[in-house]
């Protein structure tokens, strides 16, 4: 998922405590987000250029443009996100999916297997999934495979969509993965690549508020939800475990970032280490 970040930029608007506290408690009520209050010089710099790019006056004419029109509620959104991922982050939880959950669900012989990633970005980390899958058969076989990736900004989900990628970032992918999830680019795409057709086929990228409702028609045997809950208050990500933990099949897997915790629902999961949770059964 997408995460405030910091930026500065000169003073050219007039922007008050109050209409700082507006924001606030926007993003809060919205979208779980707690923005600290020495976000502010980043907040008026990303939505400073908001207002340049509308030609409103005022940050007060701003935000009755957001309060009215819901393509600018979804600008001011994706205004105060940013995403910092990568190929393979964390690596240690594709080795458990490699290692762990694809020859125990072979082994079942299962039928379906579902796996979110929450909070997707730009589309590295569900690429990474579909790629250890498919460097270890689970693609194009008699199971039926299907990733769900979804994120709050609809921008990340463009460039997640089209699978296309800068070359610089290829060695942090494993060369037992790259050859079968990646083509290199040739001509004026030669540095490029992209993640192949069979990958791109078993992922669907959605937009969704994890605040809001979760359309979803299967229990998950895997919801990977990595460094998103930092950046929401301690009830919040409650909340959301418990959700998470409703939303698994029996035995599934929770996957999260290395400075997020379950807290009080430690008592409905196993605790596999390196930020892995197992539903209990």
């Amino acid at each position: 998922m997408s995460a405030p970040v910091s930026s500065s930029s000169a003073s050219a608007y007039s922007f008050s405590q109050t209409q700082f506290k507006f924001v606030q408690t926007f993003m809060l009520n919205e979208t779980g987000i707690s923005l600290a209050d020495k976000k502010k010089s980043m907040v008026y710099s990303r939505l400073a250029r908001c207002l340049r790019r509308t030609g409103v006056a005022t940050f007060d004419d701003y935000f009755a443009l957001v309060e009215k029109s819901a393509d600018e509620r979804v600008a001011f959104i994706n205004a105060l996100t940013t995403n910092k991922t990568q190929f393979f982050r964390e690596r240690h939880h594709f080795d458990f999916l490699a290692h762990q959950l694809i020859p125990l669900w072979q082994q079942r012989k299962q039928k379906r297997v579902r796996i979110w990633s929450a909070g997707c970005s730009t589309g590295e980390e569900p690429y990474t999934i579909a790629s250890v899958l498919a460097g270890h058969g689970m693609i194009g076989g008699q199971m039926d495979v299907h990733l769900l990736a979804t994120d709050l900004d609809t921008q990340v989900l463009n460039t997640a969509s089209n699978g296309t990628y800068s070359l610089d970032v290829v060695n942090t992918i494993p060369p037992e993965y790259l050859k079968p999830g990646f083509l290199k680019g040739k001509g004026i795409k030669q540095d490029l690549f992209k993640a192949k057709r069979a990958l791109r086929d078993i992922i669907s990228f959605k937009q969704l508020n994890l605040k809001g409702d979760w359309p979803h028609k299967h229990a998950m045997d895997a919801i990977f939800c990595r460094n998103v809950m930092i950046y929401f208050e301690r009830e919040t990500q409650q909340w959301l475990i418990e959700r998470f933990w409703r939303q698994l099949a029996p035995g599934g897997i929770l996957f999260i970032g290395h400075s997020e915790g379950i807290g009080k629902m430690a008592n409905k999961f196993d605790n596999l280490g390196h930020t892995m949770y197992r539903k209990r059964e």
